[in-house]
């Protein structure tokens, strides 16, 4: 196992690349890229880079030099031999070929496009244009370079003996929360940490002590490279992203009230009945189950990421009960700003109600919080998001206020649109 504390003293991660491949990367990304790439590959989209943590001032903390060379390596990335065989051979969630030979072909020959960096005051700005399929892999590598540069950043000021005592405080702070994780019954969790990691390093450690601490407890990790390193399962299916394009491209306030179905209802079709999780809070949970089309309730289950989190659950298992579905087959995920406490918590409130899963994130892979002085290594709240889509602005309103995104006009159009009256605002940690 690697000793991450001398690693960073005598190397202060110079040897160590942020992004190493290009399956460094969440498996979601990977799932949608291919429908994208087979249904909207001349959409041109637009990702931006924003810090809802305006506290954190990226611009001072991370050299531009340093952040050009981690932006330039990704763009020297390529899928080796045998990470094509693994996307080719892999069975994931029980399918065999779960990526079509064409999309194969497509991702063999990917390179990342170009990059628009600037400053503003204290942050960077960061964007990416170009075709959707290839400007929406962008996402995952443009935050954990972020993430990780800032990371760099205070650990460079740290002596070898202030690192060693460090890691190992936090890496006792992971295996306390494993322990108590391993106490509950018929628990189902996977990493979802690569977004915005304290490192790569670090995240693999993470996923290890999960491996031998929780068992068959843990399901598997979002990171595609170290899911085939690790040999564990590759976990995930779509996000915001998809419905936020789809709405964009709307030509009416109609097809606009369509468009989150329209995401589904070609997923179903991409993936052959498989993957079938929805994520109802893109334009807000309650309109989207109140007008969702009945063959929605057959899917296997929900995914709730904002808002607060027993509320959302409480929606879904209404709307299936409405739908004569039994909620003790259906799977419901939990995924925003989990930690111990609030893992538990619901834990306690919904096992044997439904199936339960915890997408557990950033304060896995990145809790360093009051290890420091002045809490500097703290998680804090980076986004990558698609902004624009054939010269269309994306809107976001989630089931909290504070995740909300996109002009203002166009906000409160969507929110006429998708009848949200009533929006409820919750402090966003990550």
């Amino acid at each position: 196992m690697t000793d991450i504390a001398t690693r960073v003293h005598n190397h202060n991660f110079d040897i160590d690349p942020i992004v190493r491949s290009v399956l460094d990367t969440d498996f979601y990304k990977l799932l949608m890229a291919q429908t994208v790439q087979k249904r909207h590959s001349d959409v041109d989209v637009t990702f931006s880079l924003i810090n809802r943590t305006k506290s954190v001032k990226l611009a001072e903390l991370i050299d531009e030099k340093r952040l050009r060379e981690q932006l330039d390596h990704v763009r020297t990335l390529t899928l080796s031999r045998g990470e094509v065989t693994w996307l080719r051979g892999n069975t994931f969630y029980g399918k065999q070929r779960m990526f079509s030979p064409e999309f194969i072909d497509w991702f063999e020959n990917f390179r990342f496009p170009e990059y628009d960096l600037s400053r503003n005051g204290d942050q960077w700005e960061l964007t990416f244009h170009g075709p959707w399929p290839d400007v929406m892999m962008w996402e995952v590598p443009a935050l954990a370079i972020l993430t990780e540069l800032r990371s760099r950043a205070v650990l460079r000021e740290m002596e070898k003996f202030d690192l060693q005592v460090l890691y190992a405080r936090a890496m006792t702070r992971i295996w306390e929360k494993i322990e108590r994780l391993r106490k509950l019954d018929g628990l189902s969790l996977a990493d979802f940490g690569t977004r915005r990691r304290h490192s790569f390093l670090w995240q693999d450690w993470c996923i290890q002590a999960c491996i031998e601490g929780l068992g068959d407890k843990f399901v598997g990790c979002s990171n595609c490279l170290i899911a085939l390193r690790r040999e564990v399962e590759a976990i995930g299916t779509n996000a915001h992203e998809l419905p936020m394009v789809y709405a964009a491209l709307a030509d009416s306030d109609a097809a606009l009230a369509k468009s989150p179905y329209a995401v589904l209802e070609n997923w179903q079709k991409d993936y052959d009945g498989n993957l079938q999780i929805l994520l109802p809070d893109t334009y807000g949970s309650k309109t989207f189950f109140d007008r969702a089309p009945d063959w929605m309730a057959k899917w296997t289950g929900a995914r709730i990421d904002s808002g607060d989190p027993a509320t959302g659950a409480e929606i879904a298992i209404n709307w299936w009960k409405e739908q004569g579905e039994d909620p003790a087959t259906k799977l419901i995920v939990f995924s925003d700003g989990l930690d111990v406490d609030k893992i538990e918590e619901l834990h306690k409130q919904f096992y044997g109600r439904v199936r339960l899963a915890f997408g557990w994130g950033t304060l896995l892979t990145n809790d360093f919080r009051d290890l420091v002085p002045g809490d500097a290594l703290a998680p804090f709240s980076l986004v990558c998001k698609a902004v624009a889509a054939n010269g269309n602005p994306t809107v976001k309103l989630s089931d909290n206020a504070g995740k909300a995104m996109g002009p203002e006009a166009e906000v409160d159009r969507y929110r006429r649109v998708f009848a949200q009256t009533e929006q409820s605002t919750a402090p966003i940690l990550v």
